[in-house]
């Protein structure tokens, strides 16, 4: 690390958990986050802030005035903007350092298993039901960790999945039964739950990286926004679970 480095990330590396070793470590990772909207757009900005050396971002969609109200990586004037170069722009002047590659694509198929591959740690911030069981599907194939979020009306949840021989995957959770889970764009969210969401899932995946602390790794945390009040939930792997097992 360089002096500008040191000084950058001083507040981190003066943790104990954390010191000059978990920055490089954090400084050298590549991470994939799936979708640029209301949990990406957090989770990437305090990750590209915290010091991640690389950042892929896949997202296939345009900011629109309806998104601005949450997806805080996105300004007025970029409407009608890809939001990965939107998302992008933002990353760069929170730190020039972090490499972002930006991608307008929805990631599926054999683009997935390659992206997943060439990753470090994988963050599912989609809002369909079918891209978050091809992105399990992946992690598990590669066994690659996979922090997973999701936020609708005043309800939030954080998960991960590490893919591990013991570790339940995203489908022991949810069985895939063709059906769409709805969405914000149907049933409404409150503004800052996508960024309570989403900020889990960046320390999730700096936890990860790093080595540090006890993951959420067979936990499912619950929040309710109206309430304030957090639930974890213990998740076992499905022995009959047709992905992991």
């Amino acid at each position: 690390m360089n002096d500008n480095q040191l000084l950058r990330y001083s507040r981190q590396i003066m943790l104990p958990q954390i010191d000059i070793e978990g920055q490089e470590k954090l400084l050298n990772a590549h991470i994939l986050i799936i979708g640029a909207g209301g949990l990406g757009a957090p989770a990437a900005m305090y990750l590209a802030a915290a010091g991640v050396g690389s950042i892929t971002i896949y997202d296939d969609d345009e900011v629109d005035l309806s998104n601005l109200q949450r997806q805080i990586a996105h300004y007025t004037n970029d409407i009608g903007t890809d939001k990965v170069i939107s998302t992008q722009q933002t990353l760069n002047n929170i730190n020039p350092d972090v490499k972002v590659t930006a991608i307008k694509q929805r990631l599926t198929g054999d683009a997935l298993l390659l992206a997943v591959s060439q990753v470090d740690v994988v963050l599912d911030c989609s809002d369909n039901f079918a891209t978050r069981f091809a992105i399990n599907r992946a992690c598990v194939q590669h066994k690659k960790p996979l922090v997973s979020g999701a936020a609708i009306r005043f309800e939030g949840q954080v998960s991960v999945f590490s893919a591990t021989d013991t570790s339940p995957c995203y489908h022991c959770l949810y069985t895939e039964s063709g059906e769409e889970l709805q969405n914000c764009a149907t049933n409404g969210v409150i503004a800052p739950l996508t960024g309570i969401i989403g900020s889990v899932q960046a320390l999730e995946t700096l936890k990860i990286i790093m080595g540090i602390g006890e993951v959420l790794a067979g936990r499912l945390l619950l929040l309710d926004g109206l309430t304030m009040e957090w639930r974890t939930m213990k998740l076992k792997k499905n022995i009959h679970c047709p992905v992991c097992h």
